[in-house]
């Protein structure tokens, strides 16, 4: 629990990128949870170079947030890497209670992470292809909730495969 305290009350990744290649807003409706990812991408299109947040929550949400981003910044993650990361990743980060009983706040992070890497993909397609970006209402309004953390035939943990596994 001091890991999380520290991380909210003294966040080392929460500020705006001005140059950002990706904002990415995501929200808990829940609790009303708001974080929205900034991320600047290598030149090589493939290493996030620099990633931040803003938000506004409780010390779960936020906290994760910046734990997730400092993990994220320090080892230079590769786009790919976001997107093969599962939630299981913030049990091991934040710990698995905090996880289990808040577990929309403690992944909102890494879904609105997820989400950006995505939109910052599908917009590097769009404009190979000469096409316009069309942005969706839910990226234009960052629908994005911790809920792929929980398997909803069972309220508990799904099994996924953990960053770096095939599944």
């Amino acid at each position: 629990m001091e890991i999380l305290l520290d991380h909210f009350k003294h966040p080392r990744h929460r500020y705006a990128i001005p140059e950002a290649d990706v904002t990415m807003p995501g929200g808990n409706p829940g609790c009303g949870d708001i974080v929205t990812i900034y991320l600047k991408v290598g030149d090589d299109g493939q290493v996030i170079a620099e990633a931040s947040f803003e938000g506004e929550g409780c010390t779960i949400s936020q906290a994760a947030a910046d734990i997730l981003l400092e993990l994220v910044n320090e080892e230079g993650w590769t786009l790919d890497e976001v997107l093969e990361t599962d939630y299981h990743l913030m049990e091991e980060l934040i710990g698995e209670e905090a996880v289990r009983l808040r577990p929309r706040c403690a992944t909102l992070a890494l879904g609105t992470l997820k989400a950006a890497v995505t939109k910052y993909k599908r917009d590097r397609l769009r404009e190979e292809a000469g096409l316009d970006r069309v942005t969706s209402e839910n990226e234009q309004f960052g629908i994005v909730t911790g809920e792929a953390a929980r398997d909803s035939r069972s309220g508990t943990a799904g099994e996924v495969p953990r960053r770096g596994e095939s599944g």
